[in-house]
This record gives C-alpha cells, sequence and structure tokens, in this order.
C-alpha cells in the first residue's frame, strides 16, 4: 500500500517567537508590535498601548493656541527620562533653547495626590469585599507602569542633565534652503537603531516641530516636504524609532493637506476653546476646565489588518491641578439641569412630549 503523504502548504506561518525587550519604556503589543509611550498615559490607552515603533506620527495644529506643544513636549521628556537619544527639529533659530521648557516627571507625592481623587472613585465603585484585590493589582503593575509611562509635572522644568548630554541632536530648519540636509540628520540619526530580528540594543525618537512653518524657506516646496515625508516613514519601517510631525493645515492647500493626513500612520489635532462660549459651556461637562479639543483620525495598525474601532474619536483636553495633562472623553450635560440624559426627554416614538405610554 502507498504511503499516505502529507499535504503541506506553501504558506507557512511564522511561529518564532519574539523575545520581550529588556529596555525601560518599550512594550510588547499584539501580533509582534512594540510601543512607546507618548509621554501621556490616557493617549496611550486611547491608541491601544502608545504609538509602535516604526510609526510616523503627525499632529495637526491649531492656529489659535499652541497646544499642540503640549503632546510634543510630553513625548520628548518621556524619551529623555528613559535615557533614549533624540533628534528634535525645530524652525527657531536656537532649537536647543527649547528643551529647558520640557516637563519634570512628577515625584511620589505629587502622583500621590494626583491619584487620590481617583482611587476614592473606583472605591465607590467597587464592593468592600474586592478592595483588598485591587489594591493588590494596582501594586503589583505600578513598577511596569512607572517603566513605561511617566506623568510630567508642567510647572517643574525638566534637570539639565537629562538633555546636556550627547544624546540629544538639535536642528534648525529655518533657514534650510531645502529639506536635503533634514534628510541626512534624520537618516543619520535612524542609522543607529537597526532592526534586526527584534532585537533590541537602544530605540530612537524624532520631534519635528511646525514643519513648513512661515519663518521657514520650507514652506513653498510643498513636492518636496512630501518627498521628505514619504521617505522619513520608509526608513522609520526598518528602524526601531518614532517620529512626531507638527504641522500647521491652515498654511498648506488642501490637496496637499489630505496628502500629508494620508502618510501619517497615527493623525491628531488639535483645537483651542474659544474663551466664554456659553453655548458649548451648556452642552458639555466639565467645560471650565477644558484647555481645548483632541481628535483621533486615524491610529497606526502594524503586523494587522485588523481595524481598531475606537469608543471615541473626540477628547477633551484638562489640567489637573494646571500640572498634569487629562484626556476624558466629552459627556453632553443634561438638558434644563435634570439628572437624566441630554436626549431622550420624550419617550414616545412619534416625538411627542408628553408623558405616559409609548404613542406607537
Amino acid at each position: 500500500m502507498a504511503a499516505t503523504k502529507t499535504r503541506i502548504s506553501s504558506f507557512s506561518r511564522n511561529i518564532s517567537a519574539v523575545s520581550a525587550p529588556q529596555l525601560p519604556g518599550i512594550k510588547c503589543g499584539p501580533n509582534g508590535t512594540f510601543f512607546v509611550s507618548s509621554g501621556i498615559p490616557d493617549l496611550d490607552k486611547i491608541l491601544g498601548g502608545g504609538f509602535a515603533l516604526g510609526s510616523l506620527v503627525m499632529i495637526m495644529e491649531d492656529a489659535e493656541a499652541p497646544h499642540h506643544m503640549l503632546l510634543l513636549r510630553n513625548f520628548m521628556s518621556q524619551g529623555l527620562v528613559q535615557n533614549q537619544p533624540l533628534l528634535y527639529a525645530s524652525p527657531a533659530k536656537d532649537p536647543r533653547g527649547f528643551l529647558g521648557t520640557l516637563p519634570c516627571p512628577s515625584s511620589s507625592k505629587d502622583e500621590k495626590s494626583r491619584n487620590h481623587d481617583t482611587e476614592q472613585e473606583k472605591g465607590l465603585r467597587i464592593a468592600w469585599q474586592y478592595k483588598k484585590y485591587f489594591s493588590e493589582n494596582i501594586d503589583d503593575h505600578k513598577d511596569s507602569k512607572q517603566e513605561f509611562c511617566n506623568d510630567f509635572d508642567l510647572r517643574k522644568p525638566l534637570e539639565r542633565h537629562f538633555y546636556s548630554g550627547q544624546r540629544v541632536d538639535c536642528v534648525s530648519i529655518k533657514d534650510s534652503p531645502n529639506p536635503a540636509t533634514l534628510h541626512d540628520r534624520c537618516a543619520t540619526f535612524l542609522a543607529q537603531f537597526p532592526r534586526n530580528d527584534g532585537s533590541f540594543s537602544c530605540m530612537g525618537r524624532i520631534a519635528i516641530q511646525s514643519l513648513c512653518a512661515p519663518q521657514c524657506e520650507l514652506s513653498n516646496m510643498d513636492w518636496d516636504i512630501l518627498s521628505f515625508i514619504r521617505s522619513l516613514k520608509s526608513m522609520l519601517r526598518s528602524a526601531n524609532a518614532v517620529a512626531i510631525i507638527t504641522f500647521p493645515p491652515s498654511l498648506l492647500s488642501p490637496s496637499f493637506c489630505k496628502r500629508w493626513q494620508h502618510m501619517a500612520d497615527v493623525l491628531l489635532s488639535v483645537k483651542a476653546i474659544p474663551d466664554e462660549d456659553k453655548e458649548l459651556g451648556k452642552l458639555l461637562t466639565g467645560y471650565q476646565d477644558m484647555v481645548g479639543f483632541l481628535n483621533v483620525h486615524k491610529i497606526a495598525r502594524i503586523n494587522t489588518q485588523v481595524p481598531m474601532i475606537l469608543e471615541a474619536t473626540t477628547f477633551s483636553i484638562k489640567l489637573q491641578k494646571r500640572r498634569f495633562i487629562v484626556l476624558e472623553c466629552l459627556n453632553q450635560a443634561p438638558i434644563d439641569g435634570s439628572s437624566g440624559t441630554s436626549y431622550g426627554t420624550s419617550g414616545g416614538c412619534s416625538g411627542s412630549s408628553k408623558s405616559g405610554a409609548l404613542d406607537f
């Protein structure tokens, strides 16, 4: 009797396990994806773990207020605290002076005072007999959370020894005649972090502020800048690094603005809140504590084709105690000060405002 042959498909799944990195600030995610922190704990949760290694993050600025600087500063400080090399490009004449405005990680006393209110709220939602298990769970994961993401105090500047070394490279793009100089600096920087079979010896961060700003000569080089962004994205794919680019969309033509957005792996936008907007204050709860809005337009999906569906795409930016950045979902205020929902004051399907049985 002829021996039966085992049918083997020509497609084989790579089941080789990727070793978890030992470097602080890197977290293993699904499908072999590794994440680095954005420097804002709430933003990491919204994005499903943080910024994926090898991704290009783009933030659309608001012409009314520089709220994009809040995200950029925390991203840079998080990398410097974890001893990750940084390349910072700015339209300023002296970009190194900006490093003195970066926030400092909060102390243990600040973290306790910041988490005191949230712990009380959690205690109200959890039955008393389960409190001990909840506290143990928090204690078990406290160290790992601090290694990955810190809470930064916006009132305290970052200590000088974090950015005075040689691991910080600053570039001024104010007088650059073309993006070739910036491209070469990025290529040299990313060459230090090759991606070799999931091994992690080090990882880097790139922060480019206000690309195509009016004070730069690059503002009139639309196609050259687009080519630079495309090249930077391809270099990031083969490097253990993450890049953030902020840009003013109001200064770009609509067609080029769409092209820029299409090139981003993660696309965010910030918007300032108008002063004393009474109509908006009636619609949203906690409006007096808000400083702006954060919109999530796109999330990086690397090594997978499954989309990530968010519960919300617009979040409020709050400064808790004017020191810590907090992102929250928008909650609509109840109508006429009632405790019910903002919609559905009428229970009838016909839209009748009379209370009583449902009118079909």
